[in-house]
């Protein structure tokens, strides 16, 4: 499940589910993307084995990884949004920092 969240956030730079899943994905991201950063062959390979999109790779290893190159952390960020209807769960919206 985070897997697949985390490769729509990537895609999308957007996200809207439930808060824990919200601050599960935030730590599972942030690490995607901290693994993306150097680049090399190494980084690939193991970014691969949680991403299984490859325009996601694409995007992850080209403009996202020059948008995060300087920044040391903090990529993440979720924003607590009204309750969902029906059964009241609280919601949040995550969204990578541009």
């Amino acid at each position: 499940m985070l897997k697949n969240l985390a490769t729509d956030l990537l895609r999308y730079e957007s996200l809207r589910t439930t808060t824990p899943k919200a601050m599960e994905l935030c730590r599972f991201a942030e690490h995607i993307i901290s693994m993306a950063k150097p680049g090399d062959i190494i980084a690939r390979r193991r970014v691969e084995k949680e991403i299984k999109d490859a325009l996601v790779l694409q995007k992850l290893f080209g403009p996202l990884r020059t948008r995060y190159k300087v920044r040391t952390g903090g990529f993440v960020r979720v924003f607590s949004i009204e309750n969902r209807p029906g059964d009241n769960a609280p919601m949040s919206l995550v969204k990578l920092v541009p």
